[in-house]
């Protein structure tokens, strides 16, 4: 048994395949009316291996010039983000023990080679309220540790309709991806894996962190 950070909870498939469909549908909306776009890193403009977009009334982007922070509007279109889906809501409501909504839903589209570094999740002014990640499609091997960059981690697999909750001590928690499983999903056409991050970005009690 995987010896987990205190406070991460792993839910292997919460979502049963109807729906993870309808999730599918659901994101394909908000990606029609905010497409996916490749970040880059601060200072470096080094591109991610994931592509990404965002609904909810923020969204968190990055660039070389102003580095990782949340805004209104997407950074290609300037458009306002869509809202977030319903089932994203409930899904926030069942299962985060937080009593304020979400603000921003981040949407990580990861390709065959795509990967994700360690990184905390930290650009949010309420650091009370946990992160929920929902896995679509292909599996991914996923590695968490501690709050120090230096301590040790472990690895597990995350497949289809998975959900991991970083709460409590854990919602400091470097994570990260370090590979895809392809082939290893039919739920998208052309294969895959998408990853929604809900996130609270403000205090309840404060307008915006930024």
């Amino acid at each position: 048994m995987l010896n987990l950070p205190q406070g991460l909870r792993h839910i292997p498939a919460f979502l049963d395949v109807e729906a993870q469909l309808s999730l599918v549908e659901a994101i394909r909306d908000v990606v029609r009316q905010a497409p996916l776009y490749t970040p880059v890193m601060p200072r470096t403009g080094t591109p991610m291996s994931v592509r990404m977009t965002n609904c909810g009334s923020l969204g968190w982007v990055t660039d070389k010039a102003h580095g990782y922070r949340y805004q209104p509007t997407h950074p290609v279109s300037g458009e306002p983000w869509p809202p977030i889906p319903p089932e994203l809501i409930a899904l926030w409501n069942a299962l985060s023990g937080y009593e304020h909504p979400p603000q921003a839903c981040l949407v990580n589209f990861y390709a065959a080679d795509a990967r994700m570094g360690l990184h905390q999740d930290r650009d949010e002014a309420d650091l009370e309220a946990p992160v929920l990640s929902i896995s679509l499609g292909d599996d991914c091997l996923f590695r968490v540790g501690g709050t120090k960059r230096s301590d040790k981690t472990v690895s597990f697999r995350l497949g289809s309709g998975d959900v991991v909750v970083l709460g409590g001590e854990s919602r400091l928690a470097f994570h990260g991806v370090d590979r895809i499983y392809p082939g290893t999903s039919t739920l998208l056409k052309d294969g895959g894996r998408v990853n929604l991050t809900l996130r609270r970005v403000t205090r309840p009690e404060t307008g915006l962190s930024r």
